[in-house]
């Protein structure tokens, strides 16, 4: 197996953290249609991700009626994202939290996740901000890798994909160092 595509995973930004994860075997390669639709879905995932990790702290102390009601709205709309987010898929019906290393080239998984007969495997990774949009990444497992894990590549079709996953990984990791930062040494 080639050490290029972990060459590159391992320079590039990265995120460690608990996500419920599933991994189901894929055949490949994936016919066109469902390629096509598979991009679409997942960029808009990633879209919804972004707009509901959006958060801007404004000042309190503003007296303008249009950014208070604005705020009141905000509020809204994220209680009404979390409800349908609940009723869309069940705490209970979700996969397993697993701790999993990810980036726009691939993801450092627990090698009993990948199938062993599987030429492909569909990882999916769903966030607690938006845990009824799945992102759901096609790789080929290529390597093992310390701890019992295994390094799969993501096998993505275009670069806009590719380049809204390393948006993500990029504000996950900078949420984790100004965390690291605010705690008392």
């Amino acid at each position: 197996m080639s050490t290029v595509n972990w060459n590159e995973f391992e320079q590039l930004v990265s995120v460690e953290e608990l996500l419920h994860v599933a991994v189901t075997p894929l055949v490949w390669p994936v016919p066109e249609a469902q390629a096509v639709a598979l991009v679409e879905r997942n960029g808009n995932t990633l879209a919804a991700i972004a707009a509901l990790e959006e958060r801007r702290v404004e000042p309190a102390d503003d007296d303008n009626p249009l950014l208070q009601e604005i705020r009141r709205m905000d509020a809204k709309l994220t209680a009404l994202v979390d409800v349908v987010n609940r009723l869309l898929t069940p705490t209970d019906k979700l996969p397993v939290q697993r701790l999993i290393r990810f980036n726009a080239r691939g993801a450092v998984i627990p090698s009993e996740m990948v199938p062993a007969s599987a030429e492909a495997l569909l990882l999916s990774l769903r966030f607690d901000n938006c845990p009824s949009l799945p992102l759901e990444l096609p790789a080929k497992a290529e390597r093992q890798v310390d701890d019992g894990r295994t390094f799969v590549c993501f096998l993505m079709p275009n670069d806009a994909l590719g380049d809204a996953i390393e948006r993500l990984v990029f504000r996950h990791h900078r949420r984790k160092v100004a965390g690291a930062r605010q705690l008392p040494a």
